[in-house]
């Protein structure tokens, strides 16, 4: 891997387990066992880092939320999308944690995440449409776009909120777990029979991926 690389990986580590306001350009170059000049002859800053970061980011979101053109069961699809929300909310969950001030301190980046939002906006909606059309909702266009705006809503704040709940709060998978449960719940009482039987059945599948998770840290604690 390239030093370039190694330095984004280390920096995305090290921005989710400290959270970003804690870590400096100092502790990425320590970390990775170079010095801040080579590190430097890179970025120039932390900045350009979280940019790069960002832009990753970014692609992951384009590729997981962009509608199938390939023929998949309804089960496939909303799996896929939920998984998609899990595995990114986790992945970058430093940037969900500390969203609004990494934004507020650069225009640049508010700019390009903001066209990003957009973008997903309109795919989150035609897959609403989609899942519509499968016979799982039965929603006018207005509303539609109300439940793809609160689920984007609760996909984008839910870590930075349970970041408040508690001092100190660590982001776990387990809190991921609950956000994707909690978009279920949004989207349950709208649903047709169909589609609550689909909702239902995710549940259980998330409530056993957690239940997973949480004998695999127990392991881990008493080893």
């Amino acid at each position: 891997m390239k030093t370039r690389d190694r330095i984004i990986h280390a920096a995305l580590a090290l921005f989710n387990e400290h959270g970003e306001p804690n870590v400096t350009t100092n502790h990425i170059a320590a970390d990775l066992g170079i010095s801040p000049g080579n590190l430097y002859y890179h970025f120039r800053n932390k900045g350009q880092i979280i940019h790069c970061i960002f832009d990753q980011y970014a692609i992951d979101l384009k590729v997981s939320f962009e509608p199938m053109n390939v023929v998949e069961t309804i089960e496939d699809s909303l799996l896929r999308y939920l998984d998609a929300v899990f595995l990114l909310m986790w992945r970058y969950r430093f940037f969900y944690a500390n969203l609004p001030d990494i934004l507020r301190r650069d225009a640049t980046l508010q700019a390009k995440y903001l066209a990003v939002q957009n973008q997903l906006q309109l795919n989150i909606s035609q897959i609403m449409i989609n899942f519509r059309d499968a016979g799982l909702l039965a929603l006018a266009d207005v509303d539609l776009k109300v439940l793809a705006d609160t689920l984007k809503l609760v996909a984008s704040s839910w870590i930075s909120y349970q970041t408040t709940q508690v001092a100190g709060a660590k982001i776990t998978q387990t809190v991921i777990y609950h956000g994707v449960q909690q978009m279920l719940n949004i989207v349950r009482p709208l649903a047709t029979d169909l589609g609550q039987q689909r909702v239902t059945a995710l549940q259980r599948y998330y409530l056993e991926q957690e239940q997973q998770y949480l004998e695999q840290q127990q392991k881990i604690t008493s080893s």
